[in-house]
């Protein structure tokens, strides 16, 4: 029995319901869905919030994984799914092939879905800081209890990086330390000079804002910044003076449409560095019918670190 999550806006609001069939988006690669995940994107579109649902109705489910009719387990992050086109909360869907990037051996289908989009994007930005020569010194975490946040810290800690962690929820202190964070330091979201002290040699930034201008402004002479998130929002208030004077580089990580080769550097960080035993303490599971539950608790700020979807 095919199942699929819909959600439709109506004009008495938006609603979220199992259906006993298939929406088949665009693709060239068929996939027997197992496993998908909730992200930040998936909340907002669990909501029917117009900035992520961009077709209505639509499955939601920005990660897909799943085998192909010979039987290779792949995953898909992003590439417009659960946005643009049906996405992976359903038990079958179709799927551009080139993004499709085979799970790692030492992976099952869980732990890619644990690591999704979130983890995905953490390599990226990680890998992003190396390719930008930042080889040691102290990184700044921003939304640390995140989902890519915290795989980031992780990743960041094995390579052997001094991580700071910022967040605005000191419970999760121990949590942070327990995933490698040498330091915790809280929000840095408010209005700051346009530059401050100097002091990271990297930052990964899932924020936006003002947190990020801040991070900018507190970034050592030639360090990287890489920025793949808004939850604080999708301005930048900032001024030149931390790259013409410092030299700072403000790298853009965009895990929708990232092509083939970044996709693969980016699972062969995740498959020569995550912690299995680390990745599967910070997820929890839910199933197809409790997700749009959990969303709501993702966008209330009552859950931390990832969460796979059992399709």
């Amino acid at each position: 029995m095919h199942q699929s999550l819909l959600v439709t806006r109506t004009d008495d609001g938006v609603t979220a319901e199992l259906r006993e069939e298939l929406f088949l988006g665009e693709g060239d690669l068929l996939l027997d869905v197992s496993h998908s995940s909730l992200n930040y994107k998936d909340a907002m579109a669990l909501r029917g919030d117009r900035g992520v649902m961009r077709v209505d109705p639509l499955v939601p489910g920005i990660d897909a994984v799943g085998t192909t009719a010979d039987g290779q387990l792949v995953t898909v992050n992003g590439a417009g799914l659960g946005e643009f086109r049906h996405g992976g909360y359903t038990t079958q869907q179709r799927v551009p092939a080139a993004a499709a990037v085979p799970v790692p051996e030492r992976f099952s289908a869980w732990h890619a879905a644990a690591i999704g989009t979130a983890g995905f994007t953490a390599a990226m930005s990680v890998v992003a800081l190396r390719e930008q020569g930042v080889d040691d010194g102290e990184i700044l975490v921003t939304g640390a209890t995140g989902g890519v946040g915290s795989i980031a810290v992780h990743l960041l800690a094995r390579l052997g990086y001094r991580v700071v962690a910022s967040t605005g929820r000191p419970e999760h202190g121990a949590w942070l330390r327990d995933l490698g964070a040498a330091e915790l330091v809280g929000r840095d979201d408010e209005p700051g000079r346009p530059l401050q002290k100097a002091r990271w040699a990297g930052v990964v930034d899932c924020i936006g804002s003002h947190t990020l201008v801040n991070a900018c402004a507190q970034t050592q002479w030639g360090g990287t910044v890489t920025a793949c998130g808004l939850a604080q929002g999708p301005d930048l208030p900032a001024t030149v003076l931390p790259f013409i004077l410092r030299g700072v580089k403000l790298v853009g990580i965009n895990s929708v449409d990232a092509p083939r080769p970044v996709r693969e550097r980016a699972w062969e960080l995740l498959d020569a560095t995550l912690d299995l035993a680390v990745l599967e303490d910070l997820t929890s599971t839910v199933a197809l019918s409790e997700v749009a539950a959990a969303g709501e608790e993702l966008m209330n700020g009552q859950r931390r670190g990832r969460t796979v979807v059992e399709i």
